[in-house]
């Protein structure tokens, strides 16, 4: 396996990664009845994070 394709599968799963933990904050924030912001704000940054990095790798992905 090379640098490149290694590269692309780390950046791949740390997007999914960041994808569940935004979706997981998310849905144990509504869950919990807790009216605050800041786990909101949090999981919307981890899942625009996630979906950015998964665009990143399918791009770098079909240019390999």
């Amino acid at each position: 396996m090379d640098l490149p394709a290694r590269r692309i599968g780390t950046v791949r799963t740390l997007g999914t990664v960041s994808l569940v933990a935004g979706f997981m904050t998310t849905l144990l924030s509504l869950s919990s009845g807790y009216h605050g912001l800041k786990a909101h704000i949090l999981a919307a940054l981890l899942i625009l994070t996630g979906i950015g990095l998964r665009i990143e790798a399918a791009i770098t992905d079909r240019r390999a």
